[in-house]
């Protein structure tokens, strides 16, 4: 999750100008590289900023699963009321269109002690479903600036806790800021592929080197979990891209992070990164997918295969990705969602594409 303040008065224009829009694909050329899925864009779907179901404000969306048929579940991020929604999205015949996204139900995270989680206490932002859609996987980021450790947590989807992913000592953040995830760049992602859990820091851990910069990438690292034991596998070093542009003016915030993964393969991903600068043309937001390797020797190689800005729609802070069901004649969908951070002048942004090898 990226936390920013948004005063542009441009930015705030936008927003009310697409608050309710549904846009047509900007473009429906295959995207991607010359060996590995080609993506074709069919449309987005706009959720506006304040917009509330059974008694919670929907927003924050960060991560997003599917479970079969027309249903997902996604997480809300909101320290103040840990929760993840069920929800309808009706993208089987190829398009979205204004109501086809429907939210079902909401479910409250419990502690380990069966109490809803206190405020502050958890920065929930990775979701993922385990084998035939049984429980879920979340995982929070933690607070590196007061000692908070992050966490990869088994449920129940009545929410209720059932047991931890041992993360290592490595990850855990300490007193002098030289070793752990570093605030808000900590287990941003979480996908499944059978047994198997895949997750990674949107950065790297202070002892691996600095966050991105306009100069250079990160070294992240990607994990590889066996959900039945809650054991760790194997562990990748991912180097993310610098921050695509400068803020605006230059001392303001800007970052770019691994935000989600999706398992093509036992070795082979779908990733994201977003990037976004204060002050930045337009949203601030840039996104882009990688085809991702996962080397025998614990390095990772990665080709482009989608920079979002070829959509020619403004972005927000897309951050969550996963398949959905099948089109007629066989393409896979994939749908992204944004974290629009319960900001006014942001907006839940559904993205649907349709996936051909």
């Amino acid at each position: 999750m990226t936390r920013y303040a948004r005063t542009l008065p441009a930015l705030l224009a936008l927003a009310a100008l697409i608050a309710t829009a549904v846009l047509a694909p900007g473009a429906t050329a295959e995207k991607g590289p010359k060996k590995g899925p080609k993506l074709e864009f069919l449309g987005q779907l706009i959720v506006p900023t304040g917009t509330t179901f059974q008694g919670t404000t929907v927003g924050g969306l960060s991560s997003i699963s599917y479970a079969g048929e027309e249903t997902f579940y996604a997480i809300s991020d909101d320290q103040a009321n840990a929760r993840f929604y069920k929800l309808q999205a009706r993208v089987g015949d190829g398009q979205l269109s204004p109501g086809d996204v429907t939210f079902l139900g909401v479910t409250t995270l419990k502690q380990p002690d069966g109490t809803p989680y206190p405020t502050g206490s958890l920065d929930p932002e990775g979701f993922t479903l385990t084998k035939h859609n049984r429980r879920a996987v979340v995982t929070s980021e933690g607070f590196a600036n007061r000692l908070i450790a992050p966490w990869i947590r088994l449920y129940k989807l009545d929410g209720t806790y059932v047991r931890d992913f041992p993360v290592p000592d490595d990850y855990i953040p300490n007193a002098g800021g030289t070793r752990g995830v570093r605030l808000n760049l900590g287990f941003e992602s979480a996908a499944t592929r059978g047994k198997r859990l895949y997750t990674g820091t949107e950065a790297a851990l202070a002892q691996d080197g600095p966050a991105a910069t306009l100069a250079a990438g990160s070294p992240a690292r990607l994990q590889r979990w066996d959900v039945k034991r809650s054991t760790l596998q194997r562990e990748w070093r991912y180097l993310t891209e610098p921050i695509a542009e400068p803020p605006n003016p230059s001392t303001q915030f800007a970052v770019n992070g691994l935000v989600e993964v999706l398992p093509l393969a036992k070795d082979r991903l779908i990733t994201m990164e977003r990037s976004f600068s204060v002050g930045a043309p337009g949203t601030g937001n840039k996104i882009k997918l990688f085809l991702t390797e996962l080397e025998k020797d614990g390095t990772t190689s990665k080709s482009l295969l989608l920079n979002l800005d070829e959509l020619g729609i403004p972005l927000d802070n897309v951050e969550g990705m996963t398949f959905g069901p099948r089109l007629r004649g066989g393409k896979r969908t994939l749908l992204l969602v944004s974290d629009n951070n319960f900001a006014a002048a942001q907006f839940t942004q559904f993205l649907l594409f349709a996936v051909r090898k």
